[in-house]
């Protein structure tokens, strides 16, 4: 049982020579993956190793029960401890997004309903913002399009964990399933008669990468610069800063004008870039991958309705598992936890039913 766990102990102890060799923190992005890794497989050496114990206390208190009766107890209650031990360790071994562990940008554009949706699209970076730092992640800004009235046309923002942590607690662990089209129902600051409209904002939501992690070719781009636009001050618009780059074999575009010089903004745009081509691969992989082994829960796929905010009745909806509550004023203020979690447990259960049930 949980054979698959033996290469991994191997890697582990790998691992932890290399993060004891001092040249290490020379290489920053080295190090990082090094330490990335290190945490995805610490809870899984843990597990194992509490696995392995009681099992073998187990097995010999099982050998001395025949001599003696009191041992007869004790193995009942070693059988008991295992239970959950084991249900964590299969958790543990079911094959998972191996970008989990990574630090998350989530791309947020407005969709049909005009300003009203530029607004709602405001509203949902808000309530990512207000979670990630409950949660203690940093949350920057690459690049906005605001409009008159502080929405957003389109914007882009990077959430980063303080610490490399388990992947089930990461940035892109657990904001992954945010992707999609999230439909608002309320009446918009812009209507006077108070009726009730529907607009939807899309969100991306993309696993940061290293630039060692993904290889681009400097021929692959073309790179234009321009006279950033909207709100930004003085200074901002006054000089072509912003870049916009084309990634020619995709065809995925990016742009960013946040900063104030040239080469800020290219560096940010690369980040943005590397991202969307991690995105887009998955995806693609997603669509070639029989019906079985499609996540029902996960999508970078913009144009899937996964979630209703309903004002009126102060009521959140996801569509993909049947989560209905009505708390929406904590969720918009960044209380996330219960829906969040409910996504996760979701995706456990369906990435257990790829393994089946563990033979003991």
């Amino acid at each position: 049982m949980f054979e698959a766990a033996g290469p991994l102990l191997e890697e582990f102890a790998a691992l932890e020579l290399e993060l004891g060799d001092p040249t290490i923190h020379a290489d920053m992005a080295r190090s990082r993956r090094v330490g990335r890794r290190y945490a995805e497989l610490t809870p899984i050496v843990k597990a194992m190793t509490d696995y392995t114990r009681i099992t073998d206390d187990l097995a010999a208190a099982q050998e001395l029960a025949a001599d003696d009766v009191s041992f007869a107890a004790e193995a009942t209650a070693l059988e008991e401890q295992l239970v959950p031990v084991v249900e964590r360790l299969t958790r543990l071994l079911a094959p998972r997004d191996p970008n989990d562990s990574a630090d998350a940008l989530v791309e947020i554009k407005s969709g049909e309903g005009g300003e009203e949706s530029a607004l709602f699209a405001a509203d949902l970076l808000k309530m990512y913002t207000r979670y990630a730092e409950s949660r203690g992640w940093k949350v920057e800004v690459l690049d906005a399009q605001e409009t008159d009235l502080g929405g957003y046309r389109s914007v882009t923002a990077a959430i980063k964990a303080s610490s490399v942590g388990e992947p089930d607690a990461m940035p892109y662990g657990v904001l992954k399933f945010e992707g999609g089209v999230h439909r608002v129902q309320r009446v918009p600051v812009t209507e006077s008669q108070g009726r009730v409209h529907t607009s939807a904002a899309g969100v991306l939501v993309m696993p940061e990468v290293e630039e060692t992690e993904v290889e681009i070719l400097d021929d692959d781009l073309r790179i234009d610069v321009f006279r950033s636009s909207g709100p930004g001050g003085q200074g901002v618009n006054t000089t072509d800063s912003a870049v916009r780059i084309t990634h020619l074999p995709s065809g995925i575009v990016v742009s960013c004008q946040n900063e104030r010089s040239q080469l800020q903004n290219r560096e940010q745009a690369m980040r943005m870039l590397r991202s969307r081509l991690i995105a887009a691969a998955e995806e693609q992989a997603a669509t070639e991958a029989s019906a079985a082994r499609r996540s029902q829960v996960r999508t970078v796929d913009r144009s899937e309705r996964i979630r209703t905010y309903n004002y009126a009745e102060n009521r959140i909806s996801d569509h993909r598992i049947g989560f209905k509550a009505y708390n929406l004023d904590v969720v918009l203020n960044g209380d996330m936890g219960a829906v969040l979690t409910a996504l996760q447990e979701a995706d456990t259960a369906e990435r257990l039913s790829q393994v089946g049930e563990p033979v003991g």
